[in-house]
């Protein structure tokens, strides 16, 4: 459908049977970001300078809960400097896209599975929005410095959040980012290469190979760290906003990253105290350990230890004795999923007994009312499949049959398969649906699965 299509040159050129549609990118674009779409889309508005695409069938959901997408826009603007691109907007994918959101510019992908109801996910957007400047503005060099694109993204994601809601959105989510963190060193092993914040990938690497939160957590702590040792917001802002205006249409490796750094803070003595080797090169977790304000998690985290504390041998039980559906009345969805990913890290020695996470679920109505929210199932389901809990199996063969997003797929595969009731359930269903997923997607858990 090409009628409002704000990107094309001009109606389409019609020749017998076929169809030309010209386009014009104004701003110059790395080559990964080029992408097409096809398909019987609508669209509707969001602002003067933003709209949502998709099927008929979702467009209605996505204009609902894209809505506050122009105010992530603006607070992108405040911190980094213009929005060069022009138009900002958003193409739902089918459930099949790989991926939370993909930042072409003018134009991002994002999931299905963002359609909470509520708008929870949105961050989802506010990240897409901060690679208009991290990432499409200032491109990393090659994918070995990925940490440039995806760390400093999460940092201006994170300042888009704090300028719309405060100083403690942006703590509490640089809290559970170092927890995604450390689960995703633990997983690899604290010495794997891929721990490192620049890998090395020159012996022919696949930098998908690669992939994890590294470069996004701990390429934020290293951001935050530089922040905190320069003297916080009011020095550091000033500099964010003038390496994105040095090296905008450029890209950037990690050395030139700290060569701009150096130069422009060349009088700040405090910069004696980075040691860039082990900040770039060294695996495992980060060389220093950011202090985060937890205050807005705590009581999702203090919920957690209650549920750890009441069965540490994971011999069964029924849960903490004051426990009750109303812990978490009024919690928002981001709060639920601290509270089970704190749940997960304390039981990563130890998983919870099926009675326990039985009772748990039952308390929370997490298998009897399944919430629409993903992310809080997806949370839920590595729990339940580390306490092997048969409940949850009818719940994550729907979730792997149903949407192909990598963040979801390769926990919800890995964990069955390393379950001591699912690992040929998790061969079945990867033969079974991996025709209906992203090809990086069956590269990706196919790896996982050892198939």
């Amino acid at each position: 459908q090409a009628e409002g299509l704000p990107h094309l040159d001009g109606p389409p050129e019609s020749s017998g049977p076929t169809r030309t549609f010209s386009f014009h990118q104004k701003v110059p674009i790395p080559p990964y970001l080029l992408a097409l779409a096809a398909g019987q889309l609508e669209s509707r508005e969001l602002s003067t300078r933003s709209r949502v695409w998709s099927e008929p069938s979702m467009v209605a959901a996505g204009a609902y809960e894209f809505a506050g997408t122009e105010a992530y826009l603006a607070a992108g603007e405040a911190v980094a400097g213009p929005y060069v691109w022009g138009r900002y907007d958003l193409l739902l994918l089918p459930p099949s896209f790989p991926y939370g959101g993909m930042e072409n510019p003018v134009l991002t992908f994002v999931t299905p599975t963002l359609l909470a109801g509520d708008r929870s996910l949105t961050n989802v957007v506010a990240h897409e929005i901060a690679h208009s400047w991290t990432g499409n503005l200032v491109t990393n060099a090659t994918w070995a410095h990925f940490w440039c694109n995806e760390g400093c993204t999460v940092w201006l994601e994170r300042k888009i959040l704090q300028h719309l809601n405060g100083e403690d959105m942006f703590q509490f989510a640089a809290s559970n980012g170092w927890m995604d963190l450390a689960d995703d060193v633990r997983r690899l092993g604290p010495t794997h290469p891929f721990t490192c914040l620049v890998p090395d990938l020159s012996a022919g690497i696949d930098p998908d190979d690669a992939f994890s939160k590294v470069p996004y957590e701990k390429g934020f702590a290293f951001i935050y760290y530089l922040n905190t040792l320069v003297g916080g917001a009011a020095k550091f802002d000033p500099f964010f906003k003038a390496y994105i205006m040095h090296f905008a249409y450029k890209t950037v490796t990690s050395d030139q990253f700290k060569a701009y750094f150096c130069n422009y803070f060349k009088d700040e003595t405090a910069l004696a105290q980075i040691d860039w080797e082990a900040w770039f090169h060294s695996p495992g977790m980060p060389p220093v350990t950011n202090v985060y304000d937890t205050k807005m998690v705590k009581q999702a985290w203090d919920l957690a230890k209650k549920w750890h504390t009441c069965d540490v041998m994971g011999i069964g039980g029924q849960g903490p004795v004051s426990a009750s559906a109303t812990d978490i009345d009024g919690w928002s969805s981001e709060l639920i999923c601290a509270f089970l990913d704190k749940l997960s890290e304390l039981r990563a020695v130890q998983p919870m007994h099926a009675t326990t996470v039985s009772k748990l679920a039952s308390l929370y109505g997490l298998y009897s009312t399944p919430p629409r929210n993903a992310e809080i199932r997806g949370s839920f389901f590595r729990l339940a499949l580390a306490a092997e809990d048969p409940e949850c199996l009818p719940h994550v063969t729907e979730l792997v049959a149903t949407q192909g997003r990598m963040k979801f797929l390769r926990p919800m595969y890995r964990s069955l398969f390393h379950s001591k009731m699912g690992k040929q359930l998790a061969l079945d269903l990867f033969a079974t649906h991996k025709a209906s997923y992203h090809p990086i997607a069956v590269k990706m858990v196919g790896a996982d699965l050892g198939v």
